[in-house]
């Protein structure tokens, strides 16, 4: 009997050791957070989830947890995102392509957010072709794949874009765009180019998919696609007041093609987004290093 009742002792007493731990360690991470530049306050960023704005919306997200704030990534639509950002039902996002792409969200929405200016120089839109392909422009086109281009989510700026391209040139009369997933197109791609055979998608830059296959875009001669592109961030109104320090970060958020690439890359691999946004900032600390600047407890 007195084996039993230290048997119970010994886990009661493990048990409230147990407690004891959890709760200091609790105890330090409070304190850590409050002694924190972010003190735990909560910050919402929309993005779409396409590559390039999973990459970008993790690297951001996760150098504002290093700084103490508690970081909640929200996948809306296009709209709804543009939406969410001017009625401040989301804090801030860095997924606005200017100035044709989004031309017409930011012509509804601009006055009611701030546009913290590119985060992002070089992006590109248009029709995209394995290199093997006879044909070098949308002119070009006469049968190919069945007279099909392969479409990302509908309302998708790309995808507008295309229509419009279908309208203006004469010799796509009679095509038709299919829309599905930004996912679904890489795979119909990627199963295209394993074939040789012709696809035609709505393609950007940046994007992984430039990194694994030969692609080219096809030249517009109407400049349906419009010119180069800037991705730029936009927060909502307020939170330069609210959120100082955060919006600082937002506003010295900068990085190339090839940085975003890379992630965009081992994402597509296999690898989490969070894990390779980490995993980046780990090995660009001069990068982080001046998006945080001046940025103080």
């Amino acid at each position: 009997m007195k084996k039993n009742n230290f048997k119970h002792l010994g886990l009661a007493t493990g048990l409230a050791l147990s407690l004891f731990a959890a709760g200091c360690a609790s105890d330090d991470a409070e304190t850590a957070k409050d002694d924190s530049v972010g003190k735990g306050q909560e910050i919402d960023l929309a993005y779409v989830e396409w590559d390039t704005e999973v990459a970008s919306t993790n690297v951001v997200g996760s150098v504002l947890e290093g700084l103490g704030y508690d970081v909640n990534l929200i996948p809306l639509d296009n709209a709804v995102m543009w939406e969410a950002v001017s009625t401040g039902e989301a804090d801030a996002m860095v997924a606005a392509w200017l100035p044709g792409t989004h031309a017409a969200q930011y012509e509804k929405y601009g006055n009611d957010v701030d546009n913290l200016g590119e985060n992002l120089s070089g992006a590109k839109l248009g029709l995209v072709v394995p290199k093997y392909m006879d044909v070098d422009s949308i002119e070009d086109l006469t049968d190919e794949a069945s007279k099909t281009i392969t479409g990302i989510e509908p309302g998708a700026g790309v995808v507008a874009a295309t229509e419009t391209t279908m309208k203006e040139y004469d010799n796509l009369g009679d095509w038709k765009l299919e829309t599905s997933s930004s996912g679904a197109m890489t795979v119909a791609l990627k199963q295209a180019i394993e074939n040789e055979e012709d696809i035609i998608v709505t393609g950007w830059s940046p994007h992984w998919m430039f990194a694994t296959y030969d692609l080219k875009y096809l030249a517009d001669s109407k400049e349906t696609f419009g010119g180069v592109e800037t991705i730029n961030t936009m927060a909502r109104k307020d939170l330069e007041k609210d959120m100082p320090e955060a919006y600082k970060v937002l506003d010295q958020f900068n990085w190339t093609t090839e940085d975003i690439e890379s992630i965009m890359l081992a994402i597509s691999e296999g690898e989490d987004p969070k894990d390779a946004a980490e995993a980046w900032i780990d090995d660009h600390a001069e990068e982080v290093a001046a998006w945080t600047k001046g940025v103080s407890k």
